[in-house]
C-alpha cells in the first residue's frame, strides 16, 4: 500500500474502518483479493512475484497492511519482499505486540517499510525509521514516510475521510472508494522532498495516483463492526479510477478454540 486512511476506535459501531490504495507497477503480476487456496482462512490480494500481500485479514479478524518507506539511498537488492510480513502475521499466531517486538530487531534485513499488525483488540505500528508500537484511537493517515506525517495527500485524506465517519452510524463503502479515487494533485510548494526529483514528486501527491506506467492498482475498503462483522471491498484498475473490476466479502469473525 502507498495511502492507508484509518479509523481504530474512533467510529462507536466499527472499531476499525480502513480505506487504502496500493500503488504498484502495471507490469507486477498481482493475483485479485480472495481467500488462498492454500490457507482458506486468509484474505487478500497477492504479489504473484514473492508470493507476499499488502493487506489481508483472517476470518479471525487478524489483519494487517504494509507501505514503502519512500528512501531510495537506502534500497538494497536482494533483501526478503517486505510482503512477507504481512503473510507470515497472517499465517501466525502471535499478538500484534509480540510480533512487533520480535521484528524490531530484525527491521535492517528489510527495505525500508511501515506495517500495521492489528487483531480485534489491539493494533500496532512498526517503521523502519521511527518509533513504533501501540496505535492511539483515532483517525491516522500513513503513506510512504512515518505515521501521520502531513503531507498534502496525508492531510486531505485524513481530513476527508474523517467528515465522512463523523456522526455517520453506518459508513457507506462507496464514498470512501470515491475519496481514494482523488487525482488532485498536491501545488509545488506542499511538496516534500525525498530524494525522487519534482517530477515523480507530483506525480505521486494524489491519493490515486496514474501515470504510464505506474500507479494505483487497487483500492481496498476493510470495516469490522462491533458484532464480529468483517467487510472486505477490493476494486482493481489499470490506470484510471473508472476501470475497476470490484470482489467483495462479508462474513462474521471466527472465534478461535
Amino acid at each position: 500500500m502507498c495511502l492507508i486512511l484509518l479509523a481504530w476506535q474512533a467510529h462507536p459501531e466499527y472499531p476499525l474502518i480502513l480505506a487504502a490504495n496500493r500503488d504498484e507497477f502495471y507490469d507486477r503480476p498481482t493475483a485479485a483479493a480472495d481467500f488462498w487456496a492454500e490457507r482458506p482462512d486468509i484474505l487478500g490480494g497477492r504479489d504473484l512475484q514473492d508470493r507476499g500481500t499488502w493487506l489481508g485479514v483472517t476470518r479471525q479478524g487478524r489483519w494487517a497492511a504494509l507501505t514503502n518507506f519512500r528512501d531510495p539511498a537506502a534500497i538494497r537488492p536482494g533483501r526478503p519482499s517486505r510482503g512477507w510480513l504481512v503473510r507470515d502475521f497472517l499465517e501466525g499466531s502471535e499478538s500484534p505486540k509480540t510480533c512487533v517486538e520480535r521484528l524490531a530487531p530484525r527491521v535492517p534485513e528489510y527495505n525500508p517499510f511501515n506495517l500495521f499488525l492489528g487483531d480485534p483488540d489491539s493494533l500496532f505500528y512498526l517503521s523502519s525509521k521511527g518509533p513504533s508500537g501501540a496505535v492511539p484511537p483515532g483517525f491516522h493517515g500513513l503513506s510512504n514516510a512515518l505515521l501521520d506525517t502531513p503531507w498534502p495527500k496525508i492531510r486531505r485524506g485524513r481530513d476527508a475521510f474523517r467528515r465522512l465517519l463523523e456522526g455517520n452510524p453506518e459508513p457507506d463503502p462507496e464514498a470512501l472508494f470515491r475519496l481514494l479515487a482523488d487525482m488532485e494533485r498536491a501545488p509545488d510548494g506542499d511538496l516534500p522532498e525525498t530524494g525522487i526529483g519534482l517530477d515523480w514528486e507530483r506525480i505521486l501527491s494524489p491519493l490515486f495516483i496514474s501515470s504510464p506506467t505506474y500507479g494505483t492498482r487497487s483500492s481496498t475498503v476493510l470495516m469490522t463492526d462491533r458484532r464480529g462483522g468483517i467487510t472486505f471491498i477490493e476494486r482493481s484498475f489499470q490506470g484510471s479510477p473508472d476501470s475497476g473490476a470490484t470482489a467483495r466479502f462479508t462474513f462474521s469473525r471466527e472465534t478461535t478454540p
